[in-house]
């Protein structure tokens, strides 16, 4: 009888030592993703360690490119005049996958002191592909680059990366509008289109950040966030308005 009542305790004990290390693991890996963030439909997951979203992504774009191998679906030739009006001229590169890890702050907050945005992503955007900053170099402007943006004003760096400097044009003409959500900095500040309740954002009302606070159909309570506007530095100014997280790929 005594052996029966020993086999019965350690029964139950592993039983109870077995459910707690799920539970603790289950806990740890269900943190809520907010909605808004739920919007950058771009990502292969997204999730929550309750500091940090982590947002991952292919970073190849859903709308069609010239910069698409010709055998794929997505492939569109184009010709003619782009960004600014300004006379296309394609560049080697083509578009290939990455496997991008955007880990932005939860609750971002201004920084004590502001970093510069460096060259290569510097956010995401709602259909997974990278924002990059204002310059095509070292503190060297977009101005020949820019004849290398296709249709929806995005192309691929060497290696195949695909990015957008400027207003992603698909995303604000055809999948939202110039006035929506279009993605987030590393620093976990939301970025807007160049309009707000259909008028276009003067420059003169960002600052130097190329941003600026107050409520926004995502975030009734308020928040700052960046715009993309048609002129220099189009995404964002002088470096990041809070703590960047990090990127890999």
């Amino acid at each position: 009888m005594q052996m029966i009542y020993s086999v019965v305790f350690w029964a139950i004990l592993f039983s109870s030592c077995s459910k707690n290390t799920d539970t603790t693991s289950s806990g740890s890996n269900n943190t809520t993703v907010p909605d808004v963030y739920k919007k950058v439909y771009g990502a292969s997951s997204i999730t929550s360690d309750g500091t940090y979203i982590t947002i991952k992504s292919k970073g190849v774009p859903d709308h069609k490119s010239i910069y698409y191998p010709t055998s794929s679906s997505l492939y569109e030739d184009f010709s003619g005049t782009t960004f600014k009006g300004n006379t296309f001229s394609k560049n080697p590169n083509s578009i290939s996958e990455k496997n991008y890890s955007f880990k932005i702050p939860l609750n971002p907050k201004e920084a004590t002191s502001h970093q510069a945005t460096p060259l290569g992503p510097i956010g995401v955007s709602l259909n997974g592909v990278p924002f990059f900053n204002q310059y095509a170099g070292p503190n060297q402007p977009l101005t020949n680059e820019v004849v290398s943006f296709d249709k929806y004003w995005g192309h691929p760096a060497p290696g195949g990366m695909y990015h957008y400097h400027v207003e992603p044009l698909y995303l604000t003409t055809v999948t939202a509008t110039k006035s929506s959500l279009l993605g987030f900095l590393l620093d976990g500040f939301p970025v807007y289109g160049p309009e707000e309740n259909g008028v276009a954002v003067a420059e003169s009302n960002l600052d130097a950040y190329h941003g600026h606070s107050h409520a926004t159909t995502d975030y009734p309570n308020g928040i700052y966030h960046y715009h993309v506007t048609n002129n220099d530095p189009y995404i964002n100014g002088s470096g990041y308005f809070g703590t960047p997280g990090t990127v890999s790929n």
